[in-house]
């Protein structure tokens, strides 16, 4: 066999050129970039040692023949051409994989399983005996690539692509590879920092990728030295001493290396069931001793040891695939920014995101921008210097006041506290100290009218809640065209809702406002950035606005009208309280007394409660889902009501059908369509209005009311029901001015027999 080889380098997409610059490192000669591969000559010890030490390749081929090819028959007897017998075993296992297309082959299945066919045919003997395929641990694996006319037939001496370690057993939902994490790494100068003695923190670590590679970098160790079977194992090419001598080589420098003293390497992860997972992938690599990881959130970790340590904050925070996904992650993109401000002077960072726009939202400038692929996703890898220059915030001091403002409070809080005594001799209770200077990123000219228009509702709309002792309202809808949310106040929280832009909108220009708006709620509204919460409300249909998002499970107490209600902000699109519908709920609080109310489409049964402290003689209320009478439940327990109040779940049609009660007041807020599997058929408000309206009235006791309400924007009230009953629209009564700029929210009637 030949003292040299043609070798294949494949790598992830974008890797070419730090992948050539390592493979001429570690001894490949005449190397060329290809996409996605690399490509040179070497001999076998080279061979080994791109095995053992690239942290950037997929696989290393071996090339053993190139053939021109123009048809299927070409293909097997150019496979057929090689000597079989110098590489495997007759009774040996092969797997084989075929890449490319053209020469009459179009199927890569049947690429493969005429390159099968050839090897087998080449090895069988006169007794019958022949290879036999193994995809998973083949003693070979077999690879041919079609191109332009060309196959390229190569052995893979990887066996399994390099990138698996085989320390990362567990892993969390969208990790990074291990040789692009490498990869990242080496982009961002650690192996210079590392070996300047510099630290190292993630404050995003996942399962502890980014902090095993770096570590492996700084302390000498082979990526691969603890893989125990490799594709040229079983390869009768395969030179057993040549390798022992190249492991015991990688094993000593590895021995060497942690030796060392240990760098300062800390990863924070703000997901409880990821921590454990992430310790024990840093065990398996045998560097409990340089890596630690802890449980917090961004806006908490601490990367620096002392002072005077300098090193790279590195991660691939989450960047989400839609646009509604990407907006409630600004708020943690700005939390990194503000961090690294606050706690990382002077070092360096490196942000790898398949969202750059939310990148340039933390407020501090990138120097260097690197573009790579994270499978079929376009990211970039953006390198930040961690100086007073390159932040973008609202307050432009010089480095020398900061410094200055740093020094004033660490001396005040190196100065022992002075007691001082008022006349009478008691200690007089120090000042609580100024709090910390947290500098906010400046807005753009959208994000700051929009800031003033909040800041003007804010005002309004404020005294008016205030007034009225209304805890949580709306305080923008759509007011500025360009900024199509709904934003709303419970108490100290604020949630966010996104219409979803016409399609004659651009989506970058309509991502890039709606940033510029969620940066400026904070501000605006003077409310913490971990209190805002952004869901998207596109057009819905049947009872997808009802459905499940999240699955948090976190409950806030609201007040309205003297009643305590729940209401979950996170996990579904709508929060469990209806805010246009307060006035409604207040008028059957007034009109209850001593009335057997009815609440039909109940939701969480927030106007049956209202009955209930209005001095209902009973209340029932009537829905579908288990969840909302759960939920409704539990607010009237909240006020301490449990007797006289139905829940009962059911379809409202066939529930009122079946009924034979009777009620003084009613009220009905239907959805637009409802298509529940367990109801019959399909509920279209404005389709069956009649019948609907015609079952609950015969439920209504003599001089009873009846209350409907519903927000299909293009409903029309039949005719024919002003002929039967009389019917009084009280829409405008029932809108109250959080809601004025938005006069058809919903439409509401009062409705009495004639």
């Amino acid at each position: 066999m030949s003292d040299r080889y043609e070798l294949f380098l494949t790598c992830p997409k974008g890797l070419e050129g730090l992948l050539i610059e390592e493979a001429v490192g570690l001894g490949l000669e005449q190397a060329r970039e290809h996409t996605s591969a690399v490509r040179g000559m070497a001999d076998m010890e080279t061979a080994y040692r791109l095995c053992l030490w690239s942290r950037l390749a997929n696989r290393v081929l071996l090339v053993l023949k190139r053939f021109p090819m123009k048809d299927a028959e070409d293909l097997y007897h150019g496979v057929l051409d090689v000597d079989w017998q110098d590489h495997m075993l007759a009774d040996g296992t092969l797997a084989v994989e075929f890449s490319g297309h053209g020469s009459g082959i179009d199927n890569t299945h049947f690429g493969a399983l005429k390159v099968k066919d050839a090897i087998v045919d080449k090895l069988r003997t006169p007794t019958g005996e022949r290879p036999s395929v193994d995809k998973l641990n083949p003693d070979l694996r077999i690879h041919l690539r079609l191109d332009r006319g060309e196959a390229i037939l190569s052995l893979d001496l990887s066996g399994h692509s390099l990138h698996q370690r085989g320390y990362r057993l567990q892993q969390g939902a969208a990790p990074l590879k291990e040789n692009l994490a490498a990869a990242i790494l080496i982009r961002s100068g650690w192996p210079r920092i590392a070996a300047e003695g510099g630290a190292l923190a993630d404050p995003m670590c996942g399962v502890g990728t980014f902090l095993v590679e770096a570590a492996m970098i700084a302390a000498d160790i082979a990526p691969n030295l603890k893989r125990e079977q490799w594709g040229f194992t079983a390869w009768l090419g395969h030179v057993p001493a040549l390798w022992r001598k190249l492991h015991d080589e990688a094993l000593a420098r590895a021995q060497a290396g942690l030796a060392k003293p240990p760098l300062w390497i800390r990863g924070y992860e703000a997901d409880p069931r990821l921590i454990q997972p992430g310790r024990n992938n840093v065990e398996r690599a045998g560097l409990s001793d340089w890596i630690k990881i802890y449980q917090g959130e961004v806006g908490t970790f601490e990367p620096r040891p002392d002072q005077n340590q300098k090193g790279l904050v590195i991660c691939n925070p989450p960047y989400g695939e839609r646009l509604g996904d990407e907006a409630s992650l600004l708020y943690l993109y700005q939390n990194l920014g503000e961090r690294l401000r606050q706690a990382c002077l002077n070092w360096e960072a490196a942000v790898f995101t398949g969202a750059p726009d939310l990148g340039k939202r933390m407020g501090i400038r990138s120097h260097k921008q690197y573009s790579f692929w994270n499978g079929a996703l376009p990211c970039k890898l953006l390198l930040i210097k961690v100086l007073p220059d390159q932040f973008v915030t609202g307050e432009r001091r010089t480095a020398e006041q900061r410094q200055v403002e740093r020094e004033q409070a660490q001396a005040a809080a190196d100065e022992p506290p002075v007691r001082q005594y008022n006349k009478n001799g008691n200690p007089i209770k120090p000042a609580p100290a100024p709090a910390p200077v947290v500098e906010q990123a400046r807005l753009s000219e959208g994000g700051q009218m929009f800031a003033n228009r909040l800041q003007k509702n804010l005002k309004l709309l404020g005294k008016w809640a205030k007034r009225e002792g209304v805890e949580c309202y709306r305080v923008y809808d759509a007011d500025m065209p360009e900024y199509s949310l709904a934003i709303d106040l419970y108490q100290d929280w604020v949630h966010v809702q996104e219409y979803a832009a016409p399609k004659s909108v651009d989506p970058e220009k309509a991502q890039a406002r709606l940033f510029d708006a969620l940066a400026a709620i904070p501000q605006a509204l003077n409310v913490d950035k971990s209190r805002v919460v952004i869901k998207r409300r596109e057009r819905q249909s049947g009872t997808k606005q009802y459905e499940r998002q999240s699955a948090q499970g976190q409950f806030t107490e609201v007040r309205e009208g003297g009643v305590k209600l729940l209401v979950n902000l996170t996990d579904y699109l709508d929060t469990g309280l209806f805010l246009d519908h307060r006035p409604m709920r207040m008028r059957i609080q007034k009109e209850a007394a001593g009335k057997r109310f009815l609440n039909l489409f109940c939701y969480t049964a927030t106007a049956s409660v209202h009955a209930a402290k209005g001095g209902a003689r009973s209340t029932t209320s009537v829905d579908l889902s288990k969840t909302y009478l759960d939920w409704a439940r539990r607010n009237f327990s909240l006020n301490g009501f449990s007797d006289k109040n139905r829940l009962e779940q059911g379809d409202v049609m066939a529930w009122l059908d079946s009924c034979r009660d009777e009620f003084d007041l009613i009220f009905i807020d239907p959805p637009t369509f409802s298509n529940s599997k367990r109801m019959e058929g399909v509920f279209d408000v404005q389709r069956d209005q009649v019948q609907l309206l015609d079952l609950a009235m015969a439920r209504l006791a003599p001089g009873g009311v009846l209350y409907f309400s519903n927000n299909f924007r293009k409903f029309q009230l039949d005719e024919n029901l002003a002929a039967r009953y009389q019917v009084e629209e009280i829409t405008a009564k029932t809108i109250d001015p959080d809601f004025a700029r938005n006069s058809k929210i919903h439409r509401a009637w009062k409705i009495s027999a004639r």
